[in-house]
């Protein structure tokens, strides 16, 4: 089953999260916005993993002073997608 999620973020300096999830497995991930080398690398690393795996490593990740992060938001993201 494949899943295109738009997901708007909250508190970061990124817009949205772009996933598309396919079988369980992150097939395609981009940031609008954003710091752009840390939010490419990221994307990078979760695409071919599976979604729990990668929601287990980046959520509660905390940016500065802020409660959340693109990471974080990613997670958010990717957690709507599984419902």
């Amino acid at each position: 089953m494949k899943k295109h999620v738009e997901y708007r973020t909250k508190g970061t300096c990124s817009r949205m999260v772009i996933v598309d999830v396919e079988d369980g497995v992150i097939t395609d991930c981009r940031f609008e916005g954003g710091c752009s080398g840390n939010t490419q690398g990221v994307a990078a690393l979760v695409i071919g993993m599976r979604v729990e795996d990668a929601i287990a490593r980046i959520k509660g990740i905390k940016c500065g002073p802020r409660s959340t992060s693109c990471p974080d938001q990613l997670a958010l993201a990717l957690e709507s997608a599984n419902q």
